[in-house]
């Protein structure tokens, strides 16, 4: 998680430094260019939480390199006399990095909230382009290396160079003109009790209005309000990816298993599994920087993210193995898995995508930080929903 973490941040401050020289001039508004012209001075909306996000963003990096550091370290280490307190310090550091992972990936989530679709969009694909990347390693290494202990020192300090690069990155990032732009204060509209109010994309959308409210934390109910529909969409999403993947995807065997050729055995997972899951994925993610249909109002979006159900009785009729209760293979060739695997990666990432940028657009601007953090929320949502019953589902099988 740490490593494709810090992929979104390196994606999101490579973005912002590649299109800082085309700042936009003007002081209209539009998603796709703009910010309205704010009121300068200091403002407390702008922040989700007593920590500010730069602490948060800062914090949860170091906290995750200083973590891998340490598991870098312990790999030449002999561990062989104290396995028990070796097993307790792994899970320790799994626990922290899991929290401190969650922490950064909600407040960046809810930083990118302020910044045009196509910023948050390219966060997005910076995740799944580190699934890719661990996937394309993991081959590599399944093809050269020879020893378990160098494949592992050369996979951590890989996540050292990464994590130090974010580091470096994130303190840039508020150096850039267009960064500073677009993270400069939004004052809080009038309306935060949970009546209408102009969203982003709207015209019509208040500039400037303070209202008597607690500054200290933003209206979670209208929030959650506004975005009911579209975080339905992210955890259903994300429960059906969970239960088959990995659960269901990586114990599909291929039928010409019994040929011992280093295809259908050894590279046979790695292959139809990881590697196609998450450039179908990547793929999906990025050509919503071209294509961004349906809109976030549409019945269409929930109705799609509702069809891949289908996906489910797909990959359970696959060559799943072993199985136990349900006998019947019905699809008897290899090509199978990889048509569906292919087809839950390309519509994860697509609606998946387009459901998180919309999240924070259809909110007043002042609140597209905290809705960042809460659609975060729905995604961590649906991962841990998918997860837990994937059990059940591989025991039904």
């Amino acid at each position: 998680m740490g490593p494709t973490s810090s992929s979104s941040a390196w994606a999101l401050a490579a973005y912002c430094h590649g299109t800082s020289l085309s700042l936009p001039r003007s002081t209209g508004y539009s998603n796709s260019a703009t910010a309205p012209t704010q009121p300068q001075g200091r403002n407390p909306w702008v922040r989700t939480s007593w920590v500010p996000i730069r602490v948060r963003v800062l914090a949860s990096l170091t906290v995750m390199l200083a973590i891998f550091l340490v598991m870098t370290v312990l790999v030449k280490v002999d561990t062989s006399s104290w396995t028990s307190g070796f097993f307790a310090v792994t899970i320790i550091c799994m626990a922290i990095l899991s929290g401190t992972s969650t922490i950064f990936n909600s407040s960046v989530f809810g930083m990118t909230g302020s910044f045009p679709m196509r910023n948050s969009q390219a966060l997005i694909s910076g995740g799944a382009m580190g699934g890719t990347i661990s996937a394309v390693a993991l081959l590599v290494d399944l093809a050269a290396s020879s020893d378990v202990t160098d494949s592992t020192l050369a996979f951590f300090l890989t996540a050292d160079v990464f994590l130090g690069l974010c580091v470096g990155l994130y303190l840039l990032l508020p150096r850039l003109e267009y960064a500073r732009f677009y993270l400069r204060p939004a004052w809080p509209a009038h309306v935060f009790s949970g009546e209408d109010q102009a969203p982003q994309d709207s015209p019509s959308a208040p500039l400037a209005a303070p209202g008597p409210r607690d500054p200290s934390i933003p209206p979670l109910r209208p929030i959650l309000k506004r975005t009911a529909g579209l975080g339905f969409c992210v955890v259903y999403l994300f429960f059906i990816t969970s239960l088959v993947f990995p659960a269901i995807a990586t114990n599909i065997e291929s039928l010409d298993k019994g040929s011992g050729s280093p295809w259908t055995t050894k590279f046979f997972v790695p292959l139809t599994t990881f590697l196609l899951f998450n450039f179908a994925d990547l793929c999906g993610r990025q050509v919503t920087a071209w294509i961004q249909v349906p809109g976030p109002r549409s019945k269409v979006l929930p109705g799609l993210v509702l069809l891949r159900t289908c996906l489910l009785p797909l990959f359970m009729l696959c060559n799943y193995q072993p199985r136990v209760r349900l006998r019947t293979v019905l699809f008897r060739s290899d090509l199978y898995p990889v048509l569906f695997t292919s087809l839950l990666g390309l519509s994860n990432g697509y609606l998946s995508t387009l459901a998180l940028m919309y999240g924070p657009k259809i909110v007043p601007r002042e609140l597209a930080e905290a809705t960042g953090v809460v659609m975060s929320f729905y995604l961590c949502l649906g991962l841990v929903l998918g997860s837990a019953c994937s059990a059940l589902l591989v025991h039904l099988i």
